[in-house]
């Protein structure tokens, strides 16, 4: 099978790679693209190459690089062995950004019938943000800061309010964004940096700060406004992956206020589901999907722009450009213009 890939030959440069994808194999299937999500953050970093040299963004961007992990496609044939799926069934997986990809089996989550497949692109974006929210413990009635209002910040107002939080405070100096926040849950929006909101923050939770703060940015110069943000035993979750080292004093904003810093990559869900760690990867995207059936969210506010997947470039370089102006980028694959 002929297709194309999406590739990042070198930092700030994107083609259509041509590309074969051969027969699925044992345990694996063949799938054929129709919808991508873009991640503004996590592909936007690899494209830059703004990442420190000696981190572990180096060691997982080597260039020439394929991208993408937010993948809608349909079953073509499926390989020996594999028995929950069957070709013709709409999947979500986290393959890359190509007209075709080869995946195993157990990597798939099937979408209920008639669900559209634009929004269910969301499911490993959303999932992430579940993971982040479940290992901050947040509890109804807590207060959060959310620091970011891009793809996951938005997407983290939306699953704080549905989880009881009061208030919802979303920070993003770029106000575009704001009215969208308030509009998937965040009960106030503000055109602030961490740095600025202080004062602000005080006076919505009543003098007592923030219960969770979510750093949703990953620009090392927001985190220590966050830190600033939470109250005295407070937590703050890094759900934004940090490009770079981080400078500010441990004792006097940190163990002074017996603050916790929570890390919250996407490796950190629990590898299987047990009884005592239920929530893994698939559990979160199975929740999300069945929400999505449901009628019970919607997150089709998201999405911004739409392009035909031969405008894959255009779109990487129009958000490089400006990202500030985009949230949901869905490449369509299905589209030929």
């Amino acid at each position: 099978m002929n297709g194309y890939r999406v590739l990042f030959p070198a930092p700030r440069e994107v083609v259509l790679e041509p590309q074969e994808f051969p027969p699925p194999g044992p345990g694996e299937v063949l799938l054929r693209t129709e919808r991508t999500l873009i991640s503004t953050g996590t592909e936007l970093t690899a494209l830059s190459g703004e990442f420190p040299p000696d981190s572990a963004w180096s060691r997982y961007i080597r260039y020439p690089v394929g991208v993408g992990y937010s993948h809608v496609g349909v079953v073509l044939a499926a390989g020996e062995g594999v028995q929950d799926v069957a070709a013709g069934h709409r999947v979500v997986s986290m393959a890359a950004h190509a007209t075709h990809a080869i995946r195993s089996a157990a990597s798939l989550w099937r979408l209920p019938e008639g669900l559209d497949p634009e929004p269910a692109t969301f499911a490993v974006l959303a999932e992430i943000v579940m993971g982040g929210i479940r290992r901050s413990r947040l509890q109804f009635g807590e207060s959060v800061v959310i620091v970011g209002a891009g793809l996951l910040g938005q997407i983290a107002a939306h699953f704080c309010r549905t989880a009881g939080a009061w208030p919802v405070i979303v920070l993003d100096p770029a106000a575009g964004r704001l009215d969208t926040a308030r509009h998937l849950g965040a009960t106030t929006a503000l055109a602030l940096t961490a740095d600025a909101a202080r004062e602000e923050v005080q006076r919505l939770t009543q003098g007592r700060m923030a219960d969770v703060v979510i750093e949703v940015t990953g620009n090392p110069i927001a985190f220590p406004g966050a830190v600033r943000l939470a109250r005295r035993l407070g937590r703050i979750v890094l759900l934004g992956s940090p490009r770079g080292p981080v400078t500010f004093d441990l004792h006097d904003e940190v163990h002074t206020f017996g603050l916790e810093i929570i890390g919250a990559h996407n490796s950190t869900h629990p590898p299987v589901e047990t009884p005592h760690t239920p929530w893994t990867i698939g559990r979160h995207i199975a929740l999300f999907l069945d929400w999505q059936a449901a009628g019970e969210i919607d997150l089709r506010p998201l999405i911004t722009h739409r392009y035909p997947w031969r405008q894959a470039p255009e779109a990487f370089r129009m958000l490089l450009a400006d990202r500030s102006q985009a949230l949901g980028v869905i490449l369509n694959w299905e589209a030929d213009a």
